[in-house]
């Protein structure tokens, strides 16, 4: 088990915010904290966001530079 920083870009879609987000960050391992830090609004398009967050991954760091 290792501590992995994130550093996550999501397009925001309609629906539930939060669990947008942490489908987003779970899919790297099981989170624990995530924060908003910068939305970017962009014309014509849903805002992108910026999220940070840390998960606990069960993943080896050589398997995932392979």
């Amino acid at each position: 088990m290792q501590l992995l920083p994130l550093l996550l870009q999501l397009e925001r879609q309609p629906g539930s915010l939060r669990e947008q987000v942490e489908a987003a960050v779970g899919a790297h391992g099981t989170p624990l904290r995530w924060a908003i830090t910068a939305v970017d609004h962009r014309p014509e398009q849903p805002p992108m966001l910026q999220i940070e967050a840390v998960v606990l991954s069960d993943a080896s760091p050589e398997a995932s530079d392979a």
